[in-house]
C-alpha cells in the first residue's frame, strides 16, 4: 500500500509540475531527502496521514486519490 501511495503522490506531483523540493518545503521539511526517499522506496520511509492531508491540499486533489490503484 505504501508503494501505491508514493507512486500516486509522485505521479500527481509531476502532473502539477511541482518539484520534490517545493513539495517538501510546503509540508514543513527543510530538505528534499524525505520526499526523495519515499518516492524511491528507500529506508522503509512512507508518508503519514498528516503529510498526506497537507500534500492533498497543496496538490489540490482529494486525499483518496493517493489510495487508488493505477490502471
Amino acid at each position: 500500500m505504501h508503494r501505491i501511495i508514493a507512486n500516486n503522490v509522485r505521479t500527481i506531483r509531476k502532473q502539477k509540475n511541482i518539484s520534490q523540493l517545493n513539495l517538501a518545503h510546503s509540508i514543513g521539511h527543510k530538505t528534499v531527502s524525505t520526499i526523495a526517499k519515499i518516492e524511491a522506496g528507500h529506508e522503509n520511509k512512507h508518508y503519514n496521514i498528516e503529510q498526506l492531508y497537507k500534500i492533498a491540499k497543496i496538490l489540490q486533489v482529494d486525499i483518496r486519490d493517493f489510495f487508488t490503484l493505477s490502471k
